[in-house]
Formats: C-alpha cells, sequence, structure tokens
C-alpha cells in the first residue's frame, strides 16, 4: 500500500508540473520514492512464488523514473504524476510478455501481456497463434481469466480491420491474428490503494495472467 502522503504529493505535483516546484519539494519526493520502491517490493514478495520466471528480478528492474521524455512530445511538463509498476522476466536485448500496474489520480490499471511489439516480435506472436490456437483460446476462456478480464483490449488503435498479410480471412483465430498489441486490463478506483490488502488483491488478479504471459513468451523464444 501507499500512504496517504504519497497521493498527495501525486496530486500536488500534478497541480505544479515544473523543476521549480519540484526542487522545492525535493524531500518531499524522496519520501515518496522510498514508498513507491516499497510497494514494488511488497508485490514481488507476493509475485515471485507465483511465477518462477521472476526470481532474478529486483526493486530497481520494476520502476520508472519520474523524469518525462518529452523530446517528441507535446506535452512538455517534466515529470510524471502517475505511478507505474512493470514486473517481467524481460533481459537486456529481449522483450517479454509481463504485468503491470498503473496508479494514476485518473485511470488507475491493472494489466498484462505484450504490448505493441516490435514487427519481428509480432510476427512471432502470430505464428504462435496460427499455429496453437486451441492453447490461446483455453487461456482466454478460463473462468477466472474471464471473471477479471474478459478478453483483449481492443481499440482502431490496436486492430487490424483486414487480416494481416499471410493469413486468410476464415483463419479460425483471426480475430486474434487482427491483434496488434496483446495486453488485457482492469480498472481500479485511486485510493484502493490505501487498503492494507491492495498489493495481494492485485496480485491475485495479475496472477490469472500467467498462462497469457507464459504463451507470449514461449512464441517469443522458440526458434523456428
Amino acid at each position: 500500500m501507499l500512504s496517504k502522503d504519497s497521493l498527495q504529493f501525486l496530486d500536488d505535483l500534478k497541480a505544479n508540473n515544473n523543476r521549480d516546484w519540484f526542487l522545492e519539494n525535493k524531500k518531499r519526493y524522496e519520501v515518496f520514492k522510498k514508498d513507491y520502491h516499497k510497494l514494488v517490493g511488497d508485490f514481488l514478495d507476493i509475485m515471485k512464488p507465483l511465477d518462477p520466471s521472476l526470481e532474478m528480478l529486483e526493486v530497481k528492474n520494476c520502476t520508472f523514473r519520474i523524469n518525462r521524455d518529452i523530446r517528441f512530445s507535446k506535452d512538455k511538463s517534466p515529470y510524471k504524476d502517475h505511478i507505474g509498476v512493470w514486473i517481467s522476466s524481460d533481459s537486456k536485448g529481449m522483450n517479454r510478455s509481463g504485468y503491470y500496474v498503473h496508479i494514476a489520480r485518473t485511470g488507475s490499471f491493472i494489466a498484462g501481456g505484450f504490448y505493441c511489439p516490435e514487427a519481428d516480435d509480432l510476427k512471432k506472436v502470430r505464428k504462435e497463434i496460427a499455429f496453437f490456437h486451441d492453447d490461446l483460446e483455453e487461456i482466454i476462456n478460463n473462468k477466472n481469466f474471464q471473471k477479471e478480464f474478459g478478453d483483449f483490449d481492443r481499440n482502431e488503435k490496436n486492430l487490424l480491420k483486414n487480416p494481416p498479410r499471410g493469413y486468410e480471412k476464415d483463419h479460425p483465430a483471426i480475430e486474434f491474428l487482427k491483434l496488434k498489441s496483446f495486453e488485457t486490463s482492469q480498472k481500479f478506483d485511486f485510493e484502493e490503494v490505501l487498503a492494507a490488502d491492495f498489493v495481494a488483491k492485485m496480485s491475485k488478479k495479475l496472477i490469472v495472467l500467467k498462462p497469457l504471459n507464459d504463451f507470449i513468451n514461449r512464441a517469443l523464444t522458440s526458434e523456428d
């Protein structure tokens, strides 16, 4: 769980997103950072025994810098006013599927899967789906997956209108193959992070995504 002071820091940062204010409140940031890292450590303590692929992770592997990359953004606000926790077995130079927690005043959610893969990785995942779609359908149709997430997130940005090159429109997994991104998510209320059981509750939901992550990571690591 996070403290009320940490949530207030995020609110105040959102209202005063500039370097001068941040420097004036550097001590508050340091307290917030410790709270943030403690939250990540709590997630790892629960998730590691449930997913052995995460065993080598440390807190530093799952956190994000508070500074925004504003080089190509119209929004020049220098700091992030949200918390992100990325828990994945990815190694240097290798993309992997994983678990994500996003904490923000507006738009808090948990998620998992593989977000916007590069072209080569996208081809690998589609190939796995094409040959082993029965495995994926079993994962998606699992009662716990259906209860918590229902389906992949689908919108105009991550869904092709037509079949991808090399696949017929009548392929039995065509609706999966049209996806350009393979993530699923569930929203939660910002204030829930104050609950003593927040990490345990969200970890229980996130681990439902382990079979999906295993399927995607199998695709990314299999030899052609």
